[in-house]
């Protein structure tokens, strides 16, 4: 490949693009920081899958989690970190360039 050649697949994230992650990884680059009952409602997933996909992205640094006491019972809230935003970002950017453009011209 020579060097002016783009390989579309640059930035393409395995760890991301699975359904669940890829998702959560959705909203919380929308909300910012969210707590884990609500991503958990948001994506209707149970609490041990939410939890075994916020482990992998923790695991890649892509998401952190902060824990806290409210209303008596401990909570804890996910956001992705600069790490996991660039990432997410670089695969998007990836799944556009795999796609092309969104608005093909029309056949004649």
């Amino acid at each position: 490949m020579s060097a002016e050649t783009h390989d579309p697949l640059e930035g393409f994230d395995t760890t991301i693009h699975a359904p669940n992650r890829l998702r959560i990884c959705a909203l919380l680059d929308t909300a910012g920081e969210a707590e884990f009952g609500l991503v958990q409602k948001q994506l209707a997933l149970s609490a041990s899958v939410l939890s075994k996909h916020a482990t992998v992205l923790m695991d890649a640094g892509y998401v952190e989690q902060r824990k806290a006491v409210r209303d008596t019972r401990q909570r804890v809230w996910l956001r992705l970190t600069r790490r996991g935003r660039d990432a997410y970002q670089g695969h998007l950017a990836a799944l556009r360039e795999i796609v092309g453009p969104s608005n093909p011209a029309p056949s004649s």
